[in-house]
């Protein structure tokens, strides 16, 4: 059975910028993650940028350099953030994932597997950082799985002089949208709203407005799609301003399908480390002082604080304090004050 101080579940930035810390204090802790580090970084499309600028997403004091100097990349943070893990010789476990976890006798058992089997971790504190967009947020529609749809943008080509409906009105639909017209795709967008909101990125709004003003990309507002089959989408009418949809909808030919309407949280790791999950967000309650959880002992980080978002509030770049709110909590010096998160663009 594995020993030590402290558990830390989850390799994003935040996960590895506690691992960071943790190493500095000189703390003895095991790092564990069920996929590669950076995951939910690595599924964005190839060249997706940043919203927010390089010093507010680099950790551990490690500066974040890109060729252009310019906002970072996909490609340029995953290099980034093996980097950091090189510079610090962090020892993460990856495609290890946690599958149970019991509080006993003052401690915690992890229960880990990966393709070596199933092995129990005893740690006295933990720290869960599992991030907040674990699964995407399904529609529940008849059509939802079929092969031609997807809820993950990963690479325009495919979509060339194609007939592409993407769903969603927020940042990742509005990137899909731009990067599969420019790459030759019909494309089209189903949006519930009257129109594309303000929090979408400055250097893409524009010119998707004006895309659709001239019907190069066909905009379908005030609708949902209700219906997909292999050969069409029936959208449905809805009603503005009226919880009711209107008309029975119509069927409309498309080859492919990205549904881009967001992601939730899978938070059934905290609910059985016994969490109490509070709100329609689901998020867990904690101590905004320490991150400490309801249960003694365990913490939470990163967007892992915040449950499903809605409108992003919180984020990678201000999330940086919870790592010294635990260091601080675990070596019982004084935490740093709390900072009101700054809202950021919807995704």
């Amino acid at each position: 059975m594995l020993q030590t101080d402290v558990a830390v579940v989850g390799a994003g930035p935040i996960g590895l910028e506690l691992a960071v810390a943790l190493t500095r204090a000189k703390i003895d802790y095991r790092h564990f993650d069920a996929k590669q580090i950076g995951y939910t970084v690595s599924w964005f499309a190839p060249g997706t940028r940043f919203f927010s600028s390089n010093e507010r997403i680099a950790i551990a004091g490690v500066p974040l350099q890109t060729p252009e100097q310019g906002k970072a990349t996909r490609e340029d943070y995953l290099a980034y953030l093996r980097g950091v893990v090189q510079q610090f010789d962090l020892k993460v476990n990856t495609y290890e994932p946690v599958v149970g976890v019991e509080r006993r006798d003052g401690q915690f058992l992890l229960t880990t597997r990966s393709c070596a089997g199933e092995r129990v971790c005893r740690a006295r504190r933990v720290a869960l950082v599992t991030g907040g967009t674990d699964r995407p947020r399904r529609l529940n529609i008849p059509g939802e799985d079929l092969p031609h749809v997807s809820h993950y943008f990963r690479d325009p080509h495919p979509y060339f002089r194609r007939r592409l409906l993407i769903v969603g009105g927020k940042n990742s639909a509005v990137e899909a949208a731009l990067r599969c017209h420019h790459a030759g795709a019909n494309v089209s967008l189903s949006y519930r709203q009257g129109e594309l909101g303000s929090s979408i990125k400055y250097w893409l709004l524009p010119e998707m407005n004006d895309l659709i003003r001239s019907g190069r990309i066909a905009g379908y507002f005030h609708t949902a799609p209700t219906r997909i089959t292999q050969a069409d989408v029936t959208l449905k009418s809805i009603v503005p301003g009226k919880m009711d949809e209107g008309g029975a909808g119509k069927a409309i030919g498309f080859d492919f399908v990205l549904l881009l309407t967001g992601y939730e949280q899978d938070n059934a790791l905290l609910k059985l480390a016994g969490v109490e999950i509070q709100g329609d967000c689901g998020s867990p309650r904690f101590d905004e002082r320490t991150m400490e959880t309801n249960v003694p002992g365990l913490y939470v980080a990163g967007t892992a604080a915040a449950g499903t978002q809605d409108k992003y509030k919180v984020f990678i770049e201000n999330c940086h304090v919870h790592v010294d709110r635990i260091i601080a909590a675990l070596t019982g010096t004084a935490a740093p004050t709390a900072e009101a998160p700054a809202a950021l663009p919807e995704s």
